[in-house]
């Protein structure tokens, strides 16, 4: 008697296979249960260590308790196919500002007006008026503030390599009468602790 398996059962088998193979890639991941802690911002609790995390981890750069350099706070956000989403996440929480232990760069009531990529890997960040009516001023504020924002964006997003900003859709010569702001900035590392 043959061991040999008819061509229909083969078929089966290979249908079978691909049926399986398809539910693997197309299953829900097991993350829809994930709350949102800020906009953008998700809660992993509940997600098992052994699981791959679905959503990336991002360094946000906040001035330290005394005010000199640029510390990095890990937030985790919402995965985005569009780097412009990413983008605006990263500048919303700067905006928002840190979770206690370091100091805000960007004053409160400062308002995203856009954010946008443009060729050459550079990003425009266009802040509301309010950053510099409301700036507190100071010439080493000003550099934690700028580079906090360019620093942010460029150490998160490898598609951007310079940032330029704009206040109520223009260029300005400063933001507080220190840094000429007319030019894109790269990112500056030395600042970071």
């Amino acid at each position: 008697m043959s061991t040999a398996e008819p061509p229909a059962c083969r078929r089966c088998r290979r249908f079978a296979l691909w049926c399986l193979i398809g539910l693997l890639l197309f299953a829900p991941s097991g993350n829809e249960g994930l709350t949102a802690e800020r906009p953008g911002e998700v809660s992993t609790s509940g997600v098992s260590a052994t699981e791959p995390l679905a959503f990336p981890v991002v360094h946000i750069y906040f001035a330290d308790r005394n005010g000199r350099y640029l510390q990095a706070e890990e937030r985790i956000f919402a995965r985005s196919e569009e780097e412009i989403d990413r983008g605006r996440a990263i500048m919303e929480a700067l905006i928002k500002g840190p979770k206690p232990g370091l100091m805000r760069t960007i004053p409160a009531g400062t308002q995203l007006r856009a954010f946008y990529l443009a060729p050459g890997n550079r990003a425009y960040v266009d802040l509301s008026e309010s950053i510099t009516e409301q700036y507190p001023g100071g010439c080493k504020s000003e550099i934690l503030t700028l580079y906090s924002i360019v620093n942010s964006l460029i150490l998160n997003m490898p598609e951007v390599s310079t940032v330029k900003i704009l206040v109520g859709g223009r260029d300005v010569p400063t933001l507080a009468g220190h840094i000429d702001i007319r030019y894109p900035f790269k990112a500056d590392m030395s600042l970071i602790r």
